[in-house]
């Protein structure tokens, strides 16, 4: 159990200061970027997007190392288990989607309930950027006819 706890802590460390540079690189590089307002939040669903992308993957992988390589849990169907299952996993429960198909068992459950609870604030540290950025490139896109 201790591992897991140590792994919780390590992802939603790591997967904060991912979003942090993702974000604070965008609000640099944003206002010298040469393209229409509309354009720049574009940018920013993408940044903040492949962020996200990231996160997923690195919880993927984590749940794939700890089922595969420390046998804390499992998730899914044991005779189907793959990166490729938890991937969809990491996905499905980062965004907090929860069909329900795919389901982890033993000590990695802890994992899934962390990556749920850090996905959201991710994604709501997201939408917030995007709402200020949007506000900001409106602002300074009134004259913008495109």
């Amino acid at each position: 159990m201790a591992l897991i706890v140590s792994v919780c802590l390590l992802l939603v460390v790591l997967t904060t200061v991912i979003h942090y540079e993702v974000l604070r690189g965008l609000s640099l590089w944003l206002p010298e970027l040469a393209i229409r307002p509309r354009a720049k939040l574009i940018v920013v669903i993408l940044g903040t997007f492949i962020a996200h992308l990231l996160e997923i993957a690195l919880y993927a992988f984590a749940v794939f190392a700890l089922v595969r390589y420390a046998e804390l849990g499992s998730v899914g169907d044991v005779g189907r288990f793959s990166f490729a299952v938890c991937l969809y996993f990491s996905t499905e429960t980062f965004t907090s989607l929860g069909y329900g198909d795919v389901v982890p068992g033993g000590d990695v459950r802890l994992l899934a309930g962390t990556e749920a609870l850090n996905g959201l604030l991710l994604i709501g540290w997201s939408a917030s950027y995007a709402y200020i950025a949007m506000e900001r490139f409106w602002r300074d896109g009134l004259g913008d006819s495109n």
